[in-house]
């Protein structure tokens, strides 16, 4: 499996449409870079939700999928499923997010994700975030959307139960949807490790990078 670093990583910037969406498709990766690197500094940004119980899961999600992290986290309140109709105040939240950081890595949803939040956020991102590595994570859902990812993050067995354990215990508020279970989450994670000869992984899509393969 062909490997490239990123070189030293001090920022991050990570978006989501919804609360749960940046620890559903990048926990284990923020886990993992979280860990390695205590004190980085991670912007997290989520434009529906705020306010109310969605917003008090995310903040005691994220703190925990960012141990040891300086994390900023915004909660915006846009209506779910109705970002294309609330574009102006979505564009500059991120445009906002862009203004107060310049990250070494993004994680943001992928381009052709069915959902359109998920969707309208990542075409925002490609705007604001032009000459920055973007990893796009995907998210498992009824639609049947997943693609051939080009990035894997490996994640060890222990990041991997880690990241399923974390999302169980702190969107209780999601636990009665069908596809959030233990099954869903540790099996794809299994199913991206076996691309990469890994246990476990998370991928991610890349829309364009640059190689430095002269030093």
């Amino acid at each position: 499996m062909i490997r490239l670093g990123a070189g030293r990583l001090d920022r991050i910037v990570a978006v989501g449409a919804h609360c749960d969406d940046i620890a559903i498709g990048a926990g284990g990766t923020l886990l993992t870079l979280c860990l390695a690197r205590p004190g980085i500094r991670v912007d997290a940004l989520v434009l529906s939700g705020g306010g109310g119980e969605r917003e008090r899961e995310e903040r005691a999600a994220l703190a925990a999928f960012c141990p040891g992290a300086d994390l900023r986290l915004t909660v915006h309140k846009l209506p779910d499923g109705r970002l294309p109709a609330n574009w102006d105040e979505a564009k500059a939240a991120v445009e906002e997010l862009r203004l107060r950081t310049v990250p070494d890595l993004v994680l943001a949803p992928r381009t052709d994700d069915a959902h359109q939040d998920h969707r309208g956020l990542a075409e925002l991102m490609t705007t604001a975030f032009r000459d920055h590595l973007v990893l796009r994570y995907e998210i498992v859902k009824w639609d049947g959307d997943l693609g051939r990812p080009v990035a894997y993050q490996p994640l060890s067995p222990e990041v991997a139960e880690e990241k399923v354990r974390l999302l169980q215990e702190h969107y209780p508020s999601q636990r009665h949807r069908p596809w959030y279970d233990r099954e869903a989450f540790l099996g794809l994670a299994r199913i991206r490790g076996i691309e990469c000869h890994a246990r476990y992984a998370e991928a991610f899509a890349v829309t364009k990078l640059t190689l430095d393969l002269g030093e």
